[in-house]
């Protein structure tokens, strides 16, 4: 390899766990041969890690690799993950793609990166992901104040309208003491907030005899971190324990994300969810029952197929009626291969729009709401390290988004504030208590 460094940049698509793994991948190249620039310079050779959760998602890859074609038109071009491993062809037939690499191959990039000449035809390397059965541990480092930690993989739930199963294969994790290392490699660095991640966290210890709350018992003995966050948890799989364990533990955030998809028993049915809205609801009850201001978030598809507006209507008075901080909204995207591409009822695309404003509104209302019930109150912020339009921001330990007058001070630091107001930013604004 060349005595002058190769400038290499990367570019995420999808969640919190793609941006663990792509940190990841970054931290295999070495310092003496490769220069991490940012993505939107020109690069010797462009890592685009993708995600094909909807088609969206899928036509934003594809958008990149030719945003950095014309960049950078000599580059060196590698797509790798779910897309990637869902659909390799159909990203090497992409002119100007060199390497094409599956879930696992990418891990593993540095060895595929020996010529990075350009190539008239596509290198594919993709795995049998049924087959596969390894963990490659990951964090994300260096890109914000919070580090996502990857704590399982796969999923074995086979929901009707997802690809990810076919991705990332089956549900699989390592043991916790591995995990603990990993956390205590974080712990080594100025993070102080650590965000569990996974495909389906809450099924941690499926293939190892271990229990999610197991591991959050042990990761909270960890010196160095002082705060865990749980990204994502399905409801079937948030327990009582964990609940509890979250209302007696500082460390663990009062923060659950939880996808329901659906408030009408029908469709969750046709989605395949393990389920019914009554086990959701119970959940979210239970959390403020015992957290009064937990921040509660959900996931919700609109326009599934099938879905009538009575069954849109059940959804949107069951959401009405939580009392939720906030809604993720996804308008229903068929993706090849799934059980709901072939269901028949399609919802019209201006009636799944429609259905997605009123939802998003409904969400903002619940935003609103969540915020102003926090008026007063007394909690935890860490600072990130970006200036935000003269203002210090961070989120609170429930998952709301504060600021106060810039202080470079503030930057990486967890402060005790007061939350005073709605801003017209949005934001909340903060006194300092110390």
């Amino acid at each position: 390899m060349s005595s002058i460094k190769k400038k290499i940049a990367f570019h995420t698509l999808g969640c919190k766990l793609n941006f663990a793994e792509t940190s990841q991948m970054s931290r295999s190249f070495p310092e003496e041969f490769f220069e991490r620039v940012p993505a939107n310079t020109r690069a010797d050779i462009y890592v685009i890690n993708t995600c094909s959760v909807t088609d969206t998602a899928d036509r934003k890859c594809r958008q990149a690799i030719k945003k950095f074609i014309n960049l950078s038109p000599d580059a060196f071009i590698a797509v790798v993950g779910c897309y990637a491993q869902l659909k390799p062809q159909e990203i090497s037939s992409i002119p100007g793609v060199d390497l094409v690499l599956g879930m696992n191959e990418k891990f593993d990039i540095t060895s595929y990166l020996a010529n990075t000449q350009k190539k008239t035809v596509a290198e594919v390397h993709s795995c049998n992901i049924e087959e596969t059965n390894s963990f490659n541990p990951s964090f994300s480092m260096g890109d914000r104040t919070r580090s996502f930690l990857k704590v399982q993989d796969g999923c074995d739930y086979g929901c009707s309208y997802c690809t990810i199963p076919m991705a990332r294969g089956f549900s699989r994790n390592p043991g916790i003491n591995e995990i603990i290392d990993e956390a205590r490699k974080i712990a080594e660095t100025d993070v102080r907030e650590i965000v569990l991640t996974g495909v389906n966290i809450g099924d941690f210890g499926k293939s190892t005899g271990d229990t999610f709350e197991g591991l959050l018992r042990e990761l909270i003995k960890i010196e160095g971190i002082e705060r865990f966050r749980i990204s994502s948890i399905e409801p079937n799989l948030l327990t009582d324990e964990i609940i509890v364990l979250t209302a007696e533990k500082n460390k663990i955030l009062p923060h659950f994300h939880i996808p329901l998809q659906s408030g009408s028993d029908k469709i969750l049915g046709l989605m395949r969810r393990r389920y019914k809205r009554e086990l959701f609801a119970s959940r979210v009850f239970r959390i403020k029952e015992i957290i009064p201001l937990a921040g509660i978030g959900a996931d919700v598809i609109i326009g599934f197929p099938g879905e009538t507006e009575s069954d849109f209507n059940d959804t949107f008075n069951f959401l009405s009626d939580l009392p939720l901080s906030y809604l993720h909204v996804f308008t229903f995207s068929e993706r090849p291969d799934t059980i709901a591409e072939n269901l028949p009822e399609k919802v019209p695309h201006a009636e799944k729009e429609r259905r997605s404003r009123i939802l998003s509104e409904l969400s903002a209302c619940k935003q609103e709401d969540f915020k102003r019930k926090n008026i007063g109150t007394i909690t935890d912020v860490l600072f990130e390290r970006t200036r935000s339009e003269g203002f210090a921001t961070g989120f609170s330990s429930n998952y709301i988004r504060v600021e106060y007058p810039w202080n470079a001070k503030l930057a990486g630091t967890i402060r005790k504030v007061e939350l005073k107001n709605i801003s017209e930013t949005g934001r909340m604004s903060a006194d300092l208590i110390y």
